[in-house]
């Protein structure tokens, strides 16, 4: 098939499921979203002081059930704040998947420590556990109970592993390869509100977790995002260094270290609150979505393109829906993402990988023949709730 017979048959498909659209995902407001916000303005409560932040965090605690929720700005900062509470230093090396977005890379450096690049599973799109162990056997050894790379020995303090595009990975495997190495596991469901791992909300499976509530999620605050764990230890330290760790005292200012102006405001609460509340209608508009998309690339497509499935015994979100080009057509992902922007059908790439990026390529790193195969086939494309 020639690449603009390709590219008509994958447009017709898109356009049997959902009219034309030039967003990828936007968000649906059509709650209360109007009433809070009017709400916090006539309080005068539009910064870091009003009765949604706490409303806000306990809806997420009770969804989620995860022990301790802290808000914050963003899911960047929910990263780096995750990073400073297991005091991630310059000695540190902080392992992520390549396949990612870049703020785990960015956070990592500025704590100082160096990022360590590993490798996906095509099953999930997540860190391959198996792989994972391999290379860790090769490259490392633990010393009282901590794990050392071999070649710089620096301490592998941690995983960051990515539930990519909402979609859980093999956490049971991973699990069991952090507990071996003695590495710490930091869940990044940043894409993941309302995915599930065998029942487990993502994001409470690891020593920590972070969500994103950015305008693109499956919910908005606007900006914003939280850190979710199940240690008070760990809840107190970022809840204090996350606003600017002043020390409590009804009218003197004072400040006991370094802290980051990383709160989330009451307006953000307030938009956040109005989403949550319509979750489960969002979460099933995009499963009606996928089982849409997945209809008609079977019947129309199936030599061609694939679209991603959750994995097996899980519950994704389907943040955003992903067309997986066969390797047959690998050379045209450019090619058909430009001529469907052109026709106003919203359609991207997946992020470069972390290690091809040029301040990122000096780091350490496994072998990424699947990351760099996939980099080439995925094609993310219209996914709102609002689309059927």
């Amino acid at each position: 098939m020639s690449r603009n017979k390709l590219f008509k048959k994958i447009f017709a498909n898109i356009i049997l499921v959902i009219k034309k659209t030039k967003f990828l995902h936007e968000p649906y407001f059509i709650s209360n979203e109007k009433k809070y916000l009017l709400y916090c303005i006539k309080k005068n409560h539009v910064s870091s002081v009003g009765s949604f932040l706490k409303k806000f965090e306990e809806k997420i605690k009770k969804y989620t059930r995860s022990k301790h929720v802290i808000l914050t700005n963003s899911g960047t900062s929910a990263i780096h704040l995750a990073l400073l509470s297991i005091n991630a230093g310059k000695n540190d090396e902080i392992m992520m998947p390549s396949l990612n977005y870049i703020a785990s890379a960015n956070c990592t450096l500025y704590c100082h420590s160096t990022p360590h690049f590993v490798e996906v599973d095509k099953k999930t799109l997540g860190v391959d556990p198996f792989k994972l162990e391999e290379y860790l056997q090769k490259i490392s050894f633990v010393k009282n109970r901590k794990c050392f790379n071999i070649k710089s020995k620096k301490h592998i303090k941690a995983l960051i592993c990515l539930h990519l595009f909402g979609h859980a990975t093999n956490l049971d495997k991973l699990r069991l390869v952090c507990n071996k190495f003695n590495i710490i596991l930091i869940e990044d469901a940043a894409e993941a509100l309302g995915s599930f791992y065998k029942k487990r909300h993502l994001g409470t499976l690891g020593s920590i977790g972070v969500l994103s509530f950015n305008g693109n999620k499956i919910i908005t605050t606007g900006s914003g995002g939280a850190v979710l764990t199940k240690s008070k230890k760990i809840a107190k330290f970022i809840k204090h260094i996350g606003s600017i760790s002043k020390i409590n005292h009804s009218f003197k200012f004072n400040y006991d270290r370094i802290g980051y102006n990383y709160k989330m405001s009451n307006l953000n609460a307030a938009l956040g609150l109005a989403q949550l509340n319509k979750i489960e209608f969002y979460l099933k508009q995009k499963r009606k979505l996928f089982n849409l998309y997945n209809r008609v690339f079977k019947q129309n497509l199936e030599d061609y393109v694939s679209i991603f499935k959750e994995p097996e015994k899980n519950k994704s979100n389907y943040w955003l829906q992903t067309l997986i080009l066969k390797e047959k057509n690998i050379k045209l992902r450019d090619f058909l993402i430009k001529k469907l922007n052109s026709k106003n059908i919203a359609s991207r790439p997946i992020w470069q990988p972390l290690h091809m990026i040029g301040y990122l390529k000096k780091f350490p790193k496994m072998q990424m023949n699947v990351t760099e195969d996939l980099n080439k086939r995925i094609i993310n494309i219209p996914s709102s709730p609002n689309l059927i």
